[in-house]
């Protein structure tokens, strides 16, 4: 179990250390092409930020341990609004700008819904299925498109990076290969230790794997809580929890239809839960308090108290 367990923390690490390199080079090479910044947020840093959600979770359907895929997903999501928001607005209460209030979070609510009804009607995300999350992503995209679009700035100074060429190929295959391997790492010492822990899948996907994916976002809200840069903390949040259920889940689903254990309808509904709190706390004044990310934190050792 010692191994299981020392196998799991080396994967955790390949995992944040691929993405951070994959992100730090993909970046570099849009700027050296001169792609806009809006692009780069939308894609690169999207999909470099959710890598090891993704990496984890298909890597698991491909293992047979949908319970970690379906887990990951609806677990990091549960971490990113209870734990992640909840400490941020601890450390520095967090402001919510009108549209993400008007349109974000209810959108998270509506995808969240389709996603359970999806598992609780058929008990499995097919193709099909993956395929209607993925054409609600490619919608989303356009939406932030159309957004962001409004906000650039027309005198936006062109940005040239100054890394090297060798050193944005070496950032890019070295963190892919970081996430691949690390995915495969995480998932066989995770479902390895459910086996001799007499653990589900399902458990070790909300906990132990949920937890370990969602580290980059973790690190990145706190030290932007630190330096009061609120808006970042939570457009981040907001964003990663659709890009997880309908791109990580989507692809997932379209590499390998995943079975949808009914258990799993009681976390769906619990991430339904706590996002219309989190709606409602946002209509409040437009911000989430210190007394309310200390709420969401009550409300996550509940969580775990409960898959406990």
């Amino acid at each position: 179990m010692l191994l299981n367990t020392l196998l799991l923390i080396i994967g955790f690490v390949l995992l944040i250390r691929g993405a951070n390199a994959f992100v730090d080079g993909a970046v570099a090479l849009a700027h050296r092409f001169n792609i806009p910044e809006i692009i780069i947020g939308l894609t690169v840093i999207a999909m470099g930020t959710s890598a090891p959600e993704s990496a984890v979770s298909i890597s698991s359907a491909l293992h047979g341990a949908g319970g970690v895929a379906i887990g990951n997903v609806l677990g990091s999501n549960i971490v990113n609004i209870l734990l992640i928001l909840g400490l941020s607005a601890v450390i520095t209460p967090l402001h919510f700008q009108k549209k993400t209030i008007l349109y974000e979070i209810p959108f998270v609510i509506f995808i969240i819904i389709v996603m359970m009804w999806f598992g609780v009607r058929y008990g499995i995300i097919n193709r099909a299925m993956a395929g209607i999350l993925l054409l609600l992503f490619v919608g989303f995209l356009a939406y932030m498109y159309r957004t962001a679009k409004k906000e650039i700035i027309k005198s936006e100074k062109e940005i040239v990076s100054n890394m090297s060429s060798i050193k944005i190929a070496a950032f890019i295959i070295l963190g892919l290969a970081a996430l691949v391997f690390g995915s495969d790492l995480t998932v066989k010492s995770a479902t390895n230790l459910a086996v001799l822990l007499h653990v589900p899948n399902r458990i070790i996907g909300l906990t132990l794997v949920a937890a370990g994916t969602s580290l980059p976002e973790l690190v990145t809200c706190i030290a932007a809580a630190r330096k009061k840069r609120t808006g970042l903390i939570v457009g981040n949040i907001i964003g990663s929890n659709i890009f997880n259920i309908l791109f990580v889940l989507g692809l997932t689903g379209l590499v390998m239809p995943v079975p949808f254990e009914y258990a799993f309808a009681m976390d769906a509904a619990i991430s339904i839960v706590i996002t219309v709190l989190l709606w409602l706390f946002a209509i409040h004044e437009q911000n989430l308090t210190r007394a309310e990310g200390a709420v969401f934190l009550l409300c996550y050792a509940g969580y775990i108290m409960y898959l406990i």
